[in-house]
């Protein structure tokens, strides 16, 4: 039977070339399928990590202090609090992290593109304003904050910060986790510390709309908070740093949003936590882990391609005037709109 068996495998296969191509086609098919898991592996951790690391790291740290093992909970507090300026000056960034082939799976997963535009000069330092938020920023996460997309090779001489909120600083090895990355706190003594105290070659990332924008964030929609943010224009001007205008095509396109309209309970509700804790909570859904037909929380494999427009020449003013303030806005905005509408029927 065993010998019938293995006569029967190579006549439906055949002989020589024939079997050489349905191994190669089954190692293929393998190495795809490796690949695929590989990738939605990647793209969960980071969503746990967004969602919480934070404070599960806080709660594992406060059971260690309650074991025999506190001695090494303790040492951590000490250095915790040895290091506490560390964000507010640059952090402590790691290529070897932002280079980790996790982040090349995570950005293949969408897939995620970084499209450059113009070049970026050493000698100058930049904030970009990136549009939309999405739900969880995962085109300026990957783009920015790893080297998964080439950020290095296509804007050699620059450093980029990604600027998240200034509370996930405060969580225990979470903190450690974002500054490997190059993200920092998005608040003045940051900013400043970079733009001032830094060199030049910098570039702070802005996702300028922050949680607000993200209320909007729905798929086959492109709504941006700008019209009265403008408090990265006057940054821009004390440090006489050139902007930057970032879209990202497609971020609003990975999770499904359900949208309180103004007004509502739940838009109150969203408000109130933005105002107090810093964060709007949303009720949102991806895919689930097995299946894309299934209700879970990890995104939707749809294309993401972030644009870096051109850069706007800024003067430095160390007192500027509202009016300086409207005016540099009013360019930024128009510059946006020109880079949204050149790439919106290619990438959109």
């Amino acid at each position: 039977c065993k010998c019938n068996f293995i006569s029967f495998i190579f006549l439906s296969l055949g002989t020589g070339s024939n079997i050489l191509s349905a191994l190669q086609d089954l190692f293929w098919l393998l190495k795809s399928k490796v690949e695929k898991q590989l990738q939605i592996i990647s793209v969960l951790q980071w969503v746990l990590t967004f969602l919480i690391m934070g404070i599960a790291c806080t709660l594992i740290l406060m059971y260690i202090l309650c074991t025999d093992c506190w001695a090494i909970a303790a040492l951590y507090l000490a250095w915790l609090v040895f290091d506490w300026n560390t964000p507010k000056k640059g952090g402590r960034r790691s290529q070897w992290v932002r280079n980790w082939a996790i982040w090349r799976y995570f950005r293949d997963y969408f897939p995620i593109r970084l499209v450059k535009t113009h070049n970026l000069l050493t000698t100058r330092n930049y904030i970009f304003g990136y549009h939309p938020h999405g739900i969880m920023g995962l085109g300026a996460f990957c783009n920015f904050s790893t080297e998964a997309t080439g950020v290095g090779q296509k804007f050699p001489g620059i450093r980029p910060y990604l600027a998240t909120l200034a509370g996930n600083f405060r969580m225990p090895i979470l903190r450690d986790y974002l500054m490997s990355g190059g993200i920092c706190p998005v608040n003045r003594d940051s900013i400043d510390y970079i733009l001032s105290k830094n060199g030049s070659g910098n570039a702070i990332i802005i996702v300028v709309g922050g949680a607000a924008e993200s209320l909007n964030c729905t798929p086959g929609k492109n709504s941006v908070t700008l019209k009265n943010r403008k408090g990265f224009v006057k940054l821009a001007l004390r440090h006489g740093a050139d902007l930057v205008p970032v879209y990202s095509f497609g971020e609003n396109e990975v999770y499904k949003q359900v949208i309180f309209e103004e007004g509502s309970w739940g838009r109150w509700v969203q408000k109130k936590f933005q105002k107090h804790i810093g964060f709007a909570p949303c009720i949102f859904h991806g895919r689930g882990l097995f299946s894309s037909n299934t209700w879970g929380l990890l995104p939707y494999s749809k294309p993401i391609t972030t644009v870096v427009g051109e850069p706007i020449t800024i003067p430095k003013i160390d007192n500027p005037s509202q009016k300086d303030v409207d005016f540099y806005h009013s360019i930024y905005v128009d510059s946006l709109i020109k880079l949204f509408d050149k790439y919106k029927s290619k990438f959109g």
